[in-house]
């Protein structure tokens, strides 16, 4: 994630600001400029923006819960790009769960800045009445009968699941804990689950699941059985020799969305770094390899670009939270077969993106004729 600026006092203003530290002034973040922005006000509702003075804008309507800083057209849709995917919300008349969804949004809107910044296609329940991606924010309860009903995370054609107790930082870590994880949070979540939305529509729906299967294994084998036998403890002992992660190990559609998900670790982390001016690509590498500091990792070569100034970054965070006594932030092997997964992400992703510009400039074109 980058760094912003504040037009009106030149402070540096982050992604989830609401004002600026510095001068107060009221931001917020235009979508299809990835820009943060000071505010001034127009009345009823309406903002100028400076970073796009010629436009009117008005807050998401999410943005009256607190749980959305995003802007958009004054005259356009109520909700932004990434609140307008909600299906269903956590219910506010629950003690906590306020807190919860602010947390879990800016989690996703993290999410969605990586898919419109790629263009990726992101069509809700209106544009695709079948298979739209929507996200459904639940919590466990308790059915008439007095059984217990737990909600499970995960992705069904379309529709992303996500229980809302993961927004609980002590919870959450005891699941990660128990289930033996060494990475767990919401953003992990929302990048895996929207791992397996990709594989339909990207993978399967465009006829590439020989191509998947050459580089993920047959994911054809029973995946319920896949997951029992995983959850069993029937993970191969030297998974890291070929896996990002032990859970990836289950299945080919979790190898999958573990590696996608990794993806966007690697290219928004990057991404951030370069905006603090962090580069120790010096200190490990010779000059023939480095990485031009300037790259846009959302642009990158291929993953072995990405790759290049990512191990001696990590290199030296990890080093830095040894020295403050804590475990490593990055637990993670790149060994060469994950490196291979990674460049058919990367594949996927860039021809993915290629082709809605190409559609959208022969959409221009048809409209101007």
């Amino acid at each position: 994630m980058r760094l912003f600026e504040c037009q009106n006092c030149h402070n540096a203003v982050h992604f989830d600001n609401t004002v600026c530290v510095n001068c107060h002034d009221t931001v917020g973040y235009i979508q299809d400029r990835f820009e943060m922005t000071a505010l001034e006000p127009q009345g009823a509702g309406r903002w100028t923006a400076l970073a796009d003075p010629g436009r009117s804008y008005v807050m998401c309507d999410n943005a009256r819960n607190g749980v959305c800083n995003w802007l958009v057209r004054e005259g356009g849709a109520a909700l932004c790009e990434s609140c307008r995917h909600n299906r269903l919300i956590p219910d506010l008349s629950l003690p906590g769960n306020l807190v919860r969804w602010q947390k879990i949004e800016l989690a996703k809107r993290y999410l969605f800045r990586s898919l419109l910044r790629w263009r990726l296609p992101i069509p809700d329940r209106t544009e695709d009445p079948q298979h739209g991606l929507v996200f459904d924010l639940l919590q466990d309860y308790t059915n008439p009968d007095g059984s217990p009903h737990k909600v499970l995370t995960g992705h069904d054609e379309g529709v992303i699941t996500l229980n809302i107790v993961e927004a609980d930082d002590a919870e959450r870590e005891n699941r990660r804990v128990s289930m033996g994880e060494t990475y767990r949070t919401l953003l992990g979540h929302f990048r895996h689950e929207i791992g397996h939305y990709y594989w339909d529509r990207l993978v399967r729906d465009k006829g590439g699941i020989a191509a998947c299967r050459a580089v993920f294994g047959d994911e054809s084998q029973d995946y319920a059985e896949a997951l029992k036998r995983h959850h069993g403890g029937g993970h191969s002992g030297d998974w890291q020799s070929a896996y990002i992660s032990r859970y990836a190990t289950s299945h080919p559609w979790e190898d999958f969305a573990e590696t996608w998900a990794h993806y966007i670790h690697i290219v928004d982390a990057l991404e951030t770094a370069q905006a603090y001016g962090i580069n120790v690509n010096a200190s490990f590498q010779s000059a023939n390899q480095r990485t031009d500091r300037r790259f846009d990792p959302y642009r990158a070569s291929c993953a072995e670009e990405l790759i290049r100034a990512w191990v001696p970054l990590t290199v030296a965070i990890n080093g830095l939270n040894r020295s403050m006594g804590q475990p490593d932030l990055y637990p993670f092997v790149l060994s060469p077969p994950v490196m291979v997964k990674l460049q058919y992400i990367h594949e996927l992703i860039q021809n993915a993106a290629s082709a809605r510009i190409t559609a959208d400039a022969e959409g221009r074109l048809e409209r101007a004729a």
